[in-house]
């Protein structure tokens, strides 16, 4: 007679087949919440104690918080919602890891497979709904045929460039009773149907490594792609880098792949990224692009970007390579892979014109001597950049992990918290998706319950998911919130200023809440802050206080984020701020800097 343990002709339900598949696979946690087509999987989670349940508020704060657990983790997240508006209100999510390349399994429930196309309740269609925002779904068709999806899916998710998976499951095939033989999948799922390359061609990498030791205005161009490989990849590429002497930057899913402490490092590239960051990426002759995609929000103006460098790039994504912009020489393999060939091949035969790259540092030095980031903390008005020029002072030398909504308060987060190392920086890129950061701080507190987890918001962005703090009062989770609340969508108000003649149409928040009133409400606490000789007290308070807490920091109405780059411009045509410049009005009316 067959155990309990699953071996071979053990007939248990669909339910139980998943979990332990899940189990299997090393699962831990799942964020989810409940449904008629997924309570006969509730009911086999109730059974068992390998696997964590995280009740969430609403789905897309499941997917969120799944994210932010494989983001801190580098594992992959897996999210549980039931069939029609639990599977439609995961699409952001889902298209969130997409465009950031986050390794995430979506379970959805389905209506049974006879009811499919007949407008059952709660029946949409999750297969159609989904395929253009994951890298992989399936619609489950047989009991018998889920322990080798449920393996395909997590291998599909982490292999290659990461990315989401949904399996969409039928009731009745849950609640059917299928085989199972324990280990039967292990190893094993889609081999043959999808093999990422991971390996670089060696002469590939032998003519990038020609192009870079010859160099005399290198720049490498770092991205998420090497905080995906792995941390071995940062720790390689920091060596590489040191080694080279060459300058590197970063984009914004990139902070933390490279030390911001090492002098070699000019910052985040891109819309807001730094002055010397742009500039260098501009003159550079020899561009090194490792893990990163040439996003819009970095090349500006797609036919003035770096006209005058030879680009090579490094991706494990073969469509990413020549996608935005034409590169001479591309190498497709992991970048963590890549940069250990490289490193080695520069240890034999190391390069580098030291005069000229001399010359390239004192330019960089001229560039950086405009101290793009300058800000003036004056009067009784709290400046952002102050609090978290202040937040960051006050938590480096914790171990603390961040989470960002989207928005202004993203932009300075990014520009004034230094990352020495990587899975610390959680943020929406691809997508740009406000509400992010809340549900997001559950899954990286859930991944580390003795850390410090700080969700740096915006007032607007904050409002999306508010609700998820009672997910983190049930689960006894201390997150912090530190809102940056300036009473207006900060980003939406900035680019009316600057580009519709200051019409501030619907960027107004009327009728905000007491956030501290609110947190306790939900039996959290929380305080308000609105003079900077304030500011250190609270963020004290805010750490050193149990439990979830909201710190509400008041800061100028009408503080922009600079440096950066107008819509359409170039990458090298960036407005500093009103520290650097005269106000001139435009055509429509508005304020730009000259």
């Amino acid at each position: 007679m067959a155990s309990d343990k699953g071996e071979k002709g053990q007939r248990i339900s669909g339910s139980e087949i998943i979990v332990r598949c899940l189990t299997e696979l090393g699962v831990e946690v799942i964020f989810g919440y409940p449904g008629g087509a997924v309570l006969p999987l509730y009911d086999a989670l109730f059974k068992q104690n390998n696997i964590r349940h995280i009740l969430v508020r609403h789905e897309q704060g499941a997917l969120h918080a799944a994210e932010g657990y494989a983001r801190s983790t580098g594992r992959v997240g897996v999210a549980l919602v039931t069939s029609g508006p639990g599977a439609t209100n995961s699409v952001t999510g889902l298209a969130d890891a997409l465009m950031d390349s986050i390794p995430l399994v979506c379970l959805t429930g389905q209506v049974p497979t006879h009811m499919i196309g007949n407008d059952a309740f709660q029946e949409a269609d999750t297969v159609g709904i989904t395929r253009p925002c994951t890298k992989h779904n399936y619609l489950v068709k047989s009991v018998e045929d889920l322990p080798r999806l449920i393996h395909e899916a997590f291998y599909i998710a982490a292999a290659g460039r990461p990315g989401p998976v949904v399996i969409d499951l039928p009731k009745d095939v849950v609640m059917a009773e299928g085989d199972y033989e324990e280990g039967a999948h292990t190893n094993k799922a889609a081999r043959r149907s999808y093999r990422p390359r991971t390996e670089p061609d060696e002469a590939g990498v032998d003519a990038a490594m020609e192009l870079i030791a010859k160099a005399e205005r290198p720049i490498f161009y770092s991205g998420g792609g090497i905080i995906n490989s792995g941390r071995a990849a940062s720790e390689t590429l920091t060596g590489f880098v040191q080694a080279t002497g060459y300058p590197i930057t970063s984009t914004l899913m990139g902070l933390g792949a490279y030390p911001a402490s090492d002098s070699q490092f000019l910052g985040m590239v891109g819309m807001h990224g730094t002055y010397e960051a742009n500039m260098a990426m501009a003159e550079c002759d020899v561009m090194i692009a490792l893990g990163a995609r040439f996003d819009d929000r970095v090349t500006g103006r797609l036919s003035d970007f770096s006209k005058g460098s030879k680009k090579i790039q490094v991706d494990i994504d073969p469509s990413s390579i020549n996608k935005n912009v034409p590169v001479d020489i591309s190498i497709v393999g992991d970048v963590g892979a890549v940069l250990e060939m490289m490193a080695e091949k520069w240890q034999a035969a190391p390069g580098g014109a030291s005069q000229a790259l001399d010359s390239w540092w004192r330019q960089i030095a001229d560039w950086r001597a405009r101290d793009c980031l300058r800000f003036r903390q004056k009067g009784d008005v709290i400046k952002p950049q102050y609090a978290l020029q202040r937040l960051y002072e006050l938590t480096k030398d914790r171990d603390v992990y961040f989470t960002t909504e989207v928005g202004q308060h993203q932009m300075w987060a990014a520009q004034f918290l230094k990352f020495e190392e990587p899975n610390r920086w959680m943020t929406s890129g691809g997508l740009g998706t406000m509400g992010y950061g809340f549900p997001a701080a559950v899954g990286v507190q859930v991944a580390h319950p003795e850390a410090l987890v700080i969700d740096v918001a915006g007032e607007a962005s904050l409002m999306m998911n508010i609700q998820e703090l009672s997910t983190m009062m049930q689960h006894r989770l201390p997150v912090k919130t530190f809102i940056l609340n300036n009473e207006y969508m900060g980003m939406v108000r900035q680019w009316q200023e600057l580009f519709h003649g200051g019409r501030y149409s619907e960027s107004y928040v009327h009728s905000l809440p007491d956030f501290v009133k609110l947190a306790e409400s939900f039996g959290a606490n929380g305080l308000r802050v609105s003079k900077p000789d304030e500011v250190d007290e609270a963020i004290r308070t805010m750490i050193e206080t149990p439990g979830p807490f909201i710190a509400d920091v008041v800061i100028e109405k009408k503080e922009n984020v600079y440096p950066m780059i107008p819509a359409g411009a170039a990458h090298y045509e960036m407005k500093l701020g009103p520290d650097h410049g005269e106000l001139e009005e435009d055509a429509e009316g508005g304020m730009i800097l000259v």
